[in-house]
């Protein structure tokens, strides 16, 4: 009997529908116009202009120092977290794991909302640092379930026997259950950069002046920017950083080879 083509089909169907546009983004990147709807000539000068954008260069610079903040301090109580979820079972740790995954499901108008009014409340001023205690939130469940997803294969059994051989509860922590952890929890850091960095919604509630990130200056740009080649530069430089930080991640995550 032949094979079906319809599961290529569809497959081939799913890939453009998916990379195609970003495929035109990334050739526009280099069309000498202005304009997308005609190709004047290959030029490079998109690139050129965007390293001149001081604009675009500060808001990149609080984008990364917001993403790193929200990554590493999300890995530590996400880690925990995810401990506490994978080693207790009781009525608490259901309403422990509820609590952990409705910021996944949560819109992000609704929380950017929320988290505002807890700013106000607390008369707090918007800065980067609201943006990164924002950031922190949702990013805090994204590794809490990369982590416990890993401490599924994980043999406690290596744990057990270093205490056997004489070590402490907390020095086979740290040189066991830490090391073997260690390329899961990295991962879910590396997913919470990701996440943090393209964040826009949220970002957009709880941002303050001269605190603008990386998606919110695009935002701007693209209603009232005369260079708006200069987002597609911009976007193709963020889409292989975005494509080399999944690709690490999920070297990270891959099951190791005995």
């Amino acid at each position: 009997m032949k094979p079906s083509r319809a599961p290529f089909i569809t497959l081939i169907v799913v890939l453009v529908f998916f990379y195609l546009p970003i495929l035109f983004l990334v050739i526009n990147s280099f069309n000498n116009s202005r304009f997308a709807s005609k190709w004047t000539g290959f030029s490079t000068r998109w690139y050129e202009r965007l390293f001149e954008r001081t604009d675009i260069l500060a808001a990149l610079g609080n984008s990364v120092k917001v993403a790193t903040a929200a990554s590493l301090f999300s890995m530590i109580p996400g880690t925990a977290a995810a401990f506490a979820l994978h080693l207790y079972k009781s009525k608490l740790q259901d309403a422990h794991r509820l609590l952990v995954t409705v910021p996944l499901v949560l819109p992000d108008i609704l929380m950017g909302m929320s988290l505002l009014l807890l700013f106000v409340s607390f008369g707090m001023s918007l800065s980067l640092v609201t943006i990164t205690v924002a950031h922190i939130t949702f990013c805090l469940s994204y590794v809490a379930l990369v982590v416990q997803a890993r401490l599924q294969d994980f043999d406690f059994n290596v744990v057990e026997a270093a205490q056997d051989l004489g070590a402490t509860k907390v020095q086979a922590f740290m040189k066991v259950t830490l090391p073997l952890l260690a390329p899961g929890i990295l991962a879910g850091g590396l997913l919470a950069f990701t996440l943090s960095i393209d964040d826009y919604v949220i970002t957009y509630f709880v941002k303050g002046p001269g605190s603008d990130t990386l998606p919110t200056l695009v935002y701007s740009m693209i209603k009232k920017s005369k260079d708006l080649p200069v987002i597609n530069a911009l976007s193709s430089l963020m889409l292989i950083v975005t494509f080399a930080i999944v690709f690490v991640s999920q070297r990270l995550t891959r099951p190791a080879v005995s």
